[in-house]
């Protein structure tokens, strides 16, 4: 195509389908790189026009198709449009992706995940996979890590009850008084959340390890109602207990909009506003991840959590991808 150079070609893989109906043959997965002076959108309507003249038609979402030509990087450009989302928001689990980059282009750099592209596919390799699932209550974070553990036969770690407490108000109020034991509800929630996840329980397992909850929202929860001084006692508990736990390898992150939070408020005294600023932080964190924090993973999968059905689905396929 005019104004377009095509620099390299990965040979071709046939893959297994993930997702999608039942019955599907293989599929047929390459990765070329380019250089362009097109700008993101228009190199994607290049390929849109590749599709149509192959006579691509868009039936079943991940059903048998005639070709699928994918824009995963683009320099260093992050977008975020209606149209076109870069870098590809579902490529950092999807193996079938991944290792045909990496045949051409191992040091070009995710830059969300900060990493290079053998990295990524170095993490979704590891001998026991950990995969978290982070949402506040009310987002299907439960439900979400129960359909993966039973699609991947993975172990099943669910949050302990301390870490329900983080998103009660009650908890709050024990930082207005100026009392020696207003970080201890704060830390017990370190150490419950903490133990079922100590790298210990790690052995060698293909199926891994899926929880229901991420160790960190329990500091960035504690960020939003402690004061520095006990503050600091529960981010030093939590920077000894994570230093002693899995390494988690994927985050299923699940975001609400406050009308579903409203919808499937799970306690009367759960505050929206709370449970939003927690998530605004959760998500943060995993945006821009703190290079001293180990238990932030690379590969973070977004998914709307407002049809639990296709979130359920959607997080299914990102973690039977990495297989």
């Amino acid at each position: 195509m005019p104004g377009v150079t095509l620099v390299s070609v990965s040979r071709y893989r046939d893959t297994r389908p993930i997702g999608g109906p039942p019955g599907q043959g293989v599929f047929l997965n390459s990765a070329c790189l380019i250089e362009t002076d097109l700008s993101p959108q228009e190199m994607f309507g290049i390929l849109s026009a590749v599709e149509n003249t192959l006579h691509r038609e868009r039936g079943e979402r991940w059903g048998p198709r005639t070709v699928d030509l994918d824009l995963l990087l683009y320099d260093d450009v992050i977008l975020n449009t209606e149209s076109l989302i870069l870098p590809h928001p579902r490529m950092v689990t999807r193996r079938f992706v991944l290792e045909p980059c990496v045949e051409i282009a191992p040091d070009l750099v995710h830059p969300l995940a900060a990493c290079t592209l053998e990295c990524l596919l170095d993490s979704i390799s590891s001998q026991h996979p950990y995969v978290t699932v982070v949402g506040v209550p009310g987002s299907g974070a439960a439900e979400v890590a129960l359909a993966i553990a039973d699609a991947t036969l993975a172990r099943l770690v669910h949050a302990p009850p301390e870490y329900a407490q983080i998103t009660n108000p009650q908890i709050s109020r024990l930082a207005t008084h100026d009392s020696s034991t207003d970080h201890l509800p704060w830390e017990q929630a370190v150490e419950a959340c903490a133990q079922p996840l100590l790298a210990t329980r790690a052995a060698p397992d293909p199926h891994g390890t899926v929880s229901d909850y991420w160790l960190p929202a329990v500091r960035l929860a504690a960020a939003d109602s402690l004061a520095s001084e006990p503050l600091g006692k529960v981010t030093s508990c939590y920077a000894g207990l994570a230093a002693k736990t899995m390494r988690p390898q994927v985050a299923i992150l699940l975001v609400a909009s406050p009308e579903v939070l409203e919808e499937r408020m799970v306690r009367p005294d759960d505050s929206v506003a709370r449970l939003l600023r927690l998530q605004d932080r959760m998500t943060a964190a995993l945006r821009c991840p703190d290079p001293v924090d180990a238990m932030v993973p690379r590969a973070v999968v977004q998914i709307d959590a407002a049809d639990l059905g296709r979130a359920v689905q959607e997080a299914v396929a990102a973690v039977e991808a990495m297989a």
